[in-house]
């Protein structure tokens, strides 16, 4: 675990997953969930797979493999390329394991940093390989629900950047039902409540904004933004007290849909020997 941070703010990442584990102010208040057990995970990474293919089940060049969920990113040790008291960089690059079910050559670079009480998270993914890499790569943070100084879990929201009124897609029991409710932003503000997750995580297929306000009667709100990341899922469970806030590039499969990976509807393909970049910065105001 590498800890850092500026004063204002501390964080810590594992190089299991590169997972972010702690993020704090100074005054010791804690704002990531701590992997209780209704769920075991602080701010997972998705790679190379958002969501779930069907019969997990990746298809290319008249083979089968077997991808999990949300692919293995979270799942594998990364490796330390920097450490230094204001973050760190951490690298993961294919081998025998990650080619036995996903048979693309890759470069996924974390670095993780900390200035003016902001913390700002930036993967990097590159294509070493001669053909082109199709991927999907998410964050998966698990905020805190109530916050830090808030009474309970009442009153808690999300105020969104700009008016989110296009319908919401669901993933219950980890099927995706696209643009199938209105959506239960009210102008730039969405009311949390458990009933709010009954039908499972809301997903915002095409939202206008890319940063948001949590926000609680009496405690410390969170701004959080993001770059190169169109999707957002919001997600919790139950018997958890936490909120997650997940902008993604990709989604589930949709319904019926079951064909090659690379023309799987919502991912990147990166050509040979170029990088994209998506970033998420949290902080408290």
């Amino acid at each position: 675990m590498h800890r850092f941070g500026d004063g204002a703010l501390t964080a810590a990442v594992n190089p299991d997953g590169a997972e972010l584990s702690s993020v704090s102010d100074a005054a010791g208040r804690e704002y990531l969930w701590q992997a209780g057990p209704a769920w075991p995970r602080h701010a997972p990474l998705l790679f190379p797979m958002v969501g779930r293919l069907a019969g997990d089940t990746l298809r290319h060049d008249g083979a089968t493999y077997r991808l999990p969920q949300h692919g293995f990113a979270r799942d594998r040790r990364f490796t330390w390329a920097a450490r230094t008291p204001a973050g760190c960089r951490l690298e993961l690059r294919d081998d025998a394991a990650t080619r036995a079910v996903y048979p693309f050559a890759f470069l996924l670079t974390l670095e993780f940093g900390i200035a003016a009480g902001a913390l700002t998270m930036t993967a990097t993914v590159s294509n070493p390989g001669a053909a082109p890499l199709p991927f999907g790569f998410g964050f998966h943070p698990a905020f805190a629900w109530p916050l830090p100084g808030a009474a309970s879990r009442a009153g808690h929201a999300l105020h969104f950047q700009h008016p989110e009124p296009a319908p919401i897609g669901r993933l219950p029991n980890d099927s995706f039902a696209s643009a199938v409710e209105p959506s239960p932003v009210q102008g730039t503000t969405l009311p949390l409540a458990d009933a709010l997750f009954a039908a499972g995580a809301v997903v915002l297929e095409a939202p206008a904004s890319r940063s948001l306000r949590y926000t609680a009667p009496g405690a410390r709100a969170l701004h959080l933004s993001w770059q190169g990341l169109p999707q957002l899922g919001l997600w919790t469970r139950a018997g958890g007290d936490f909120l997650c806030v997940e902008p993604w590039h990709g989604y589930h499969s949709p319904p019926g849909w079951d064909g090659a990976f690379s023309d799987k509807p919502g991912l990147a393909l990166l050509p040979p020997g170029a990088s994209q970049v998506f970033a998420m910065t949290i902080r408290p105001e």
